[in-house]
């Protein structure tokens, strides 16, 4: 697969009679004589070749004079891997549109954040998605407020605003636009006996992605790094709390077959949108496992890896700040250590919670927070004291960001010039936080161990010449070769 597959008109229109899923947000079909649009894996009978036409997003669709399709609902398709897999301006953009910018700060906000012009980013979004940021966070804004219309008993009033929109009318308008049905006929059209939310005020969602994928040193890894009172695993769902834009929330997330389970409890509905976009990213939802492993299964020391268990995605986050902070206060000690030195930073300087469920209590620590501290009382080495302080300054005074629209290799060269900050602490930051693909640890222990017992060369230089072969996909090497191992981060917790 490749970038603007939308163009390819002959790969584009086989994708769909075949109703291949893992198709599924790379691009849309739009169908001339129903003026509707579909996702690739749509049930329908497929149209003629001459009547489909192609977009690269629902918004450029929306645009164009679509509406969506009321039997595939191609507005809930995964999203499209490239924003992920990618570091250049339109990918950090469309992270950034994901993340709330838009809604919240307006194009401006947005090119601020990205360092050009609004007319600059403009006209790229509007030459490689069809559409510009105002018509994709728009896009966004209509998927909200389907979801809560379809989820929750909430007053259409109150929807509206929760989903971004600046009035009841435009929000009638977009809705009945976008989907060719009313607010309030969307809500009919909900199954009997289909639960309006959950208990608490939670709102309950299935969190889609492309098979195959393999939950279990996703979730093993979130479970076993878990800081006690930011994070937990109870009765099969990994929970945690989250800073956002306009108040904090709960989120938790089940694995299941076909889906992510999610239940959100948010302090400000006007989060959702934000809190869906960071879960999908903590969780890799986005990914192309086909591509992914097609292209590590060329290696035939690999291979058997990934024959074994496929779909594995790369456990991120959702607050990139807190990754770094954590990544620092592992560094050279057991994930133990790390799980106890942080959890005494949370109950100094985090942000207390209640939580209905009981189990989490609290905010992790802002960065400013942490900049306030004393680092003389932190437990832990002089020089990584140092580093701890350095790092939390920066990040404190904005000198060092580690936002979704953060450029890697930019990024990566400031926190190298930090002290304390070698190679493996860099890339692991990248592969985690910045959600760099290709990150690549050689010098981590256990990837050099499990190399080893493959008959992989093992010394970091041997290793990342024979890794060339597996990008720009290193990042899910790491995964598997992780996996290898008897950890607890490769396990589903029972």
């Amino acid at each position: 697969m490749q970038m603007g597959m939308h163009t390819d008109t002959e790969r584009c229109v086989r994708a769909v009679r075949s109703k291949d899923a893992r198709f599924d947000g790379w691009f849309f079909t739009a169908v001339l004589t129903t003026r509707i649009y579909c996702r690739p894996s749509c049930p329908v009978v497929p149209p003629k070749a001459e009547n489909m036409t192609f977009y690269p997003s629902a918004a450029a669709c929306q645009q164009a004079g679509f509406r969506a399709c009321k039997r595939c609902r191609p507005d809930t398709s995964p999203g499209s891997p490239e924003w992920n897999q990618r570091a250049d301006l339109t990918a950090r953009a469309m992270r950034l549109i994901a993340d709330g910018v838009v809604d919240r700060d307006g194009v401006p906000g947005l090119a601020a954040r990205l360092g050009y012009s609004t007319r600059q980013i403009e006209r790229l979004l509007l030459a490689e998605l069809g559409a510009g940021p105002l018509a994709l966070a728009r896009a966004q804004r209509a998927q909200t407020a389907r979801l809560l219309i379809e989820t929750t008993p909430l007053p259409m009033a109150d929807i509206a605003f929760a989903a971004g929109f600046s009035s009841v009318r435009t929000f009638n308008d977009t809705v009945r636009e976008v989907f060719a049905l009313s607010p309030s006929e969307l809500r009919t059209r909900v199954p009997k006996g289909r639960a309006a939310g959950a208990p608490g005020g939670a709102l309950t969602l299935r969190l889609p992605f492309r098979a195959p994928l393999n939950p279990d040193n996703l979730f093993g890894h979130l479970a076993a790094t878990a800081v006690p009172g930011v994070e937990e695993w109870r009765d099969g769902a990994y929970r945690r709390t989250l800073r956002l834009p306009y108040g904090h929330g709960i989120a938790a997330l089940s694995p299941r077959p076909d889906h992510i389970a999610c239940r959100l409890t948010l302090s400000d509905l006007r989060d959702l949108t934000v809190a869906i976009s960071r879960c999908r990213r903590l969780l890799d939802l986005d990914a192309d496992p086909a591509a992914i492993d097609d292209q590590l299964r060329t290696d035939p020391l690999l291979a058997p890896l990934v024959d074994k268990a496929p779909g594995r995605r790369v456990p991120r986050t959702v607050d990139e700040a807190e990754f770094a902070v954590r990544a620092v206060l592992g560094q050279q000690v057991s994930t133990a250590a790390a799980r106890t030195h942080a959890a005494r930073l949370v109950t100094a300087h985090g942000e207390a919670i209640d939580d209905p469920e009981g189990g989490l209590t609290h905010l992790f620590p802002s960065a400013l927070a942490l900049a306030e501290a004393d680092p003389e009382a932190l437990a832990m080495p002089r020089t990584r004291r140092t580093t701890f302080a350095t790092l939390v300054r920066h990040l404190a005074d904005g000198s060092v960001s580690l936002g979704v629209e953060s450029d890697w290799s930019e990024t990566r060269a400031r926190l190298l010039a930090l002290p304390g900050f070698g190679p493996w602490t860099v890339d692991v930051i990248a592969m985690r936080a910045l959600g760099d693909p290709d990150a690549f640890l050689p010098t981590d222990l256990g990837i050099r161990r499990a190399a080893r017992e493959l008959g992989l060369p093992s010394t970091p230089a041997a290793l990342t010449a024979r890794a060339a072969a597996w990008r720009p996909w290193r990042a899910y090497a790491v995964q598997y070769l992780w996996a290898t191992d008897s950890h607890p981060i490769n396990f589903l917790p029972v």
